[in-house]
């Protein structure tokens, strides 16, 4: 999500406690719209990075320095000046507004104590970053903003600088009961709509919230509300308020099936079925985020080609597949073929010349009469060798057919199986595997390594301890599935996969010592969760000792087959009570 006033609002407060009263030791511009503040105090050190990114703009406190070019900008020049060795003397925000004001005192070229203030604006496509006096005239800018690219405010050296109020909207934090019900519910529109476009700050998930906590649906029009219900509203807003201005924050992340989707500066209802993870502050929980969502997204983009090779293989798989199973269907009438081939012969000698049919009782079906197509021109004799001929065409046909539909299937199960690896995948290594995986079975060119040499792999198993303190490894991809259970793991290790569904093996390394019920649980857990089937409720898994599984000469990697194994129940969600060893 964007930054919205409450967030800015838990920024400001954490900022104000730790950098107010520290001096400004260095000051860089490591790229064109962001600068990294170094801020020393009695504790310690701190950085405050800034970015007025049109796609993604940031504030936060970070551990992580960043390479400054050589010779400084303009803006960072300006701001060395005017700032270095500046002390912080507060860190606010004006209303509910994506604003932060750090105002600083410096001594000018003269030696006299001087204010300046450095406004950041967290408004999306309008960030910018604005340095000006205590006059509010503005010295620079990291954006300069002619009147040629907006005619509501020039942001130029000189200007005086004001908050432009281009939407008309109320600061939450000082809004009446009466204008509240009587303008903002009063609007034609949904009740999350009316509370985000009426009110400074307040985002759509934040409205969303509000209405959750009300009782209210998010998407009922205003007009739908009834009096005591727009009360309740009123009230629920005014504690949801009570709690920004109180500093009641609680930052966190939500995520599902791992994947970080929202975060945000206070608990949300409205993801209760998700897991939310606090943070130590709301930086920690924006460096976070951004950075897990980096990853993920760096991730999917570099297996782009990958999803695309496979998707494609897949699809013709299928469609060949298809193709074969109504072939397979055609040879369904082999034996009747055979069958009037016989009957030809045995009751041929009562065919006239010239006979389109032959009518006889049929004494493989309780001598039910059968009628069967003769050829005229033909004797019974070369009648029956044809519809032999027709049988022994279509038995090669089946014989064929299925061991190919059977090979088509493996291929299909590969592949499938393949995409569950991708989507699992968290690092580059993890994709070099799998793409080494589809140059070994041929989806893939070979080209760039000497013939025999295989590349470096350095992907390693997930590795989970179960709350016994058992080792639980778990596959990313058929070929450290198959590393695993043959090579890795022992005889009396236990083995785990989500029954009849692609997924990774799970070994459970026992020890030669028997397993709590808690363990075969968790780690049943973790193989409906490395599955396919991740997001169900519950997964059935097939768990048998390892030296009952075995590897069909010449299948695919991770194909294995085993008989008289258990099955559970297990459910997919418990992962996240489990630890993950780095």
């Amino acid at each position: 999500m964007a930054f919205d006033g409450i967030t800015v609002a838990n920024l400001v407060r954490d900022l104000d406690r730790q950098l107010t009263g520290g001096r400004i030791s260095k000051i860089a511009q490591t790229e064109a719209d962001e600068i990294l503040l170094t801020v020393k105090r009695e504790k310690g050190q701190s950085r405050l990075l800034i970015s007025a990114s049109a796609s993604l703009p940031l504030l936060y406190l970070t551990d992580q320095n960043k390479a400054a070019p050589a010779t400084a900008p303009n803006f960072c020049m300006v701001l060395r000046k005017h700032m270095g060795n500046g002390r912080i003397l507060s860190i606010t925000q004006p209303g509910l507004e994506r604003i932060v004001n750090i105002e600083v005192e410096h001594l000018d070229e003269m030696g006299d104590l001087c204010r300046r203030i450095l406004i950041v604006e967290l408004m999306g496509k309008y960030s910018n970053i604005i340095f000006t006096d205590e006059e509010h005239r503005i010295i620079d800018s990291i954006k300069h903003i002619s009147g040629n690219i907006s005619s509501v405010r020039e942001v130029l050296p000189g200007r005086t600088y004001f908050i432009p109020d281009t939407v008309h909207k109320a600061d939450p934090l000082s809004v009446q009961e009466d204008f509240f019900t009587g303008v903002i519910l009063a609007k034609p529109e949904t009740v999350a709509r009316a509370l985000y476009t009426s009110l400074t700050g307040i985002s759509p998930l934040m409205a969303e919230e509000i209405t959750s906590r009300a009782g209210v649906e998010s998407a009922r029009p205003v007009q739908a509300l009834s009096d005591p219900e727009k009360v309740h509203l009123w009230h629920t807003f005014c504690n949801f308020m009570e709690d920004i201005r109180e500093g009641r924050f609680s930052p966190r992340i939500i995520y599902r099936h791992d994947e970080p989707i929202e975060y945000a500066a206070i608990p949300l209802t409205i993801y209760e079925d998700c897991e939310q993870r606090t943070g130590a502050d709301i930086s920690q929980v924006l460096e976070t985020y951004y950075r897990e969502k980096s990853v993920l997204t760096r991730i999917r983009q570099k297996s782009t080609d990958l999803r695309k090779i496979v998707q494609t293989a897949l699809e013709r798989n299928v469609k060949k597949y298809e193709l074969q199973k109504k072939q397979m269907k055609d040879t369904e009438k082999r034996e009747k073929y055979r069958i009037w081939g016989e009957l030809i012969q045995a009751y041929g000698y009562s065919v006239e010349p010239g006979a389109k049919t032959l009518e006889a009782e049929n004494y493989y079906d309780d001598n039910k009469p059968v009628s069967i197509p003769l050829d005229p021109t033909l004797s019974p004799q070369e009648n029956a060798v044809k519809y032999f001929d027709r049988y022994n065409k279509l038995k090669r046909t089946h014989e064929a057919l299925t061991t190919l539909l059977e090979e088509t299937s493996q291929e299909i199960d590969h592949l499938r199986s393949v995409q569950v690896a991708l989507e699992i995948a968290q690092q580059e290594a993890d994709l070099s595997q799998i793409k080494m995986e589809l140059t070994e079975s041929g989806y893939i060119r070979r080209h760039g390594t000497p013939q025999g040499k295989k590349p470096k792999i350095t992907s390693k198993p997930f590795h989970y301890i179960s709350s016994d303190g058992f080792d639980i490894y778990i596959g990313k991809n058929n070929l450290q599935n198959e590393e695993l259970t043959f090579k890795f793991a022992d005889g009396g290790d236990w083995w785990f996969h989500a029954k009849g569904t692609p997924g990774s093996h799970v070994i459970v390394k026992s020890g030669g010592r028997e397993l709590p019920d808690r363990v075969f649980e968790e780690a049943g857990a973790l193989a409906g969760y490395y599955s396919s089937e991740r997001k169900a409720a519950k997964v059935e898994i097939d768990y048998i000792q390892r030296k009952h599984v075995k590897k069909p000469a010449g299948a695919k990697p991770g194909f294995v087959i085993y008989h008289t194994n258990y099955s559970l129940m297990a459910e997919p969600a418990r992962v996240k009570d489990l630890t993950q060893v780095e």
